[in-house]
């Protein structure tokens, strides 16, 4: 599924946490999708999302650290949406995410824009930073009003989550949706041959 089927999601758009663990897709045949395979594509995924600076650059250590919360999270999602207990280590690794930068808003004063604040992260902390916001961003989505509506979408082979919007909702997109309406009419059409 492309970047752009992807916002088709509903919630990816709103939540970094629910299109970073959406990143990857693994077909039936056993094709991998990665978005972020380099740190490159880390780099483009995360600009597309304002969550770096243009200046900004990653490295293969980054795009690491990147993908093992992306796993974390989807620990964590999996868990939710099952109703078992998530495992410890993915707490933790979410619970490290959101303390490994300062949360003080620092202010600063600039002559044409005035006093401003924001948090100081020197180019060393840009992936920590990232890793923070989506870890809080994922922490929100499990605790607040929106927790009940994160599901996983329940066509064959499909491993994305998404927020249920309706309650009769059960993929995350149209093309997931559409794909299993078809092989349920295949299916039927299959049985009624056999029947004759």
């Amino acid at each position: 599924m492309t970047e752009t089927a992807q916002l088709a999601v509903p919630g990816v758009e709103e939540h970094p946490s629910l299109a970073l663990v959406n990143s990857v897709t693994e077909s039936a045949r056993g094709h991998r999708r990665d978005e972020l395979e380099t740190p490159e594509s880390v780099r483009a995924w995360l600009l597309t999302r304002d969550l770096i600076d243009p200046d900004a650059v990653l490295y293969e250590y980054c795009r690491g650290r990147i993908v093992a919360l992306r796993e974390s999270l989807r620990d964590l999602f999996t868990a939710h949406t099952g109703g078992d207990v998530p495992p410890p280590e993915a707490v933790q690794a979410l619970n490290s995410a959101l303390t490994s930068v300062p949360g003080a808003l620092l202010l600063r004063f600039d002559a044409t824009t005035g006093f401003t604040r924001g948090a100081d992260h020197p180019v060393t902390q840009v992936v920590e930073h990232v890793m923070a916001l989506i870890a809080e961003d994922a922490a929100t989505l499990l605790t607040d009003d929106e927790a009940s509506m994160l599901s996983s979408c329940e066509a064959d082979g499909c491993q994305w989550f998404f927020l249920r919007t309706h309650a009769r909702r059960q993929w995350c997109s149209i093309r997931c949706g559409d794909r299993m309406r078809a092989a349920r009419a295949y299916a039927r059409k299959r049985g009624q041959r056999g029947i004759s």
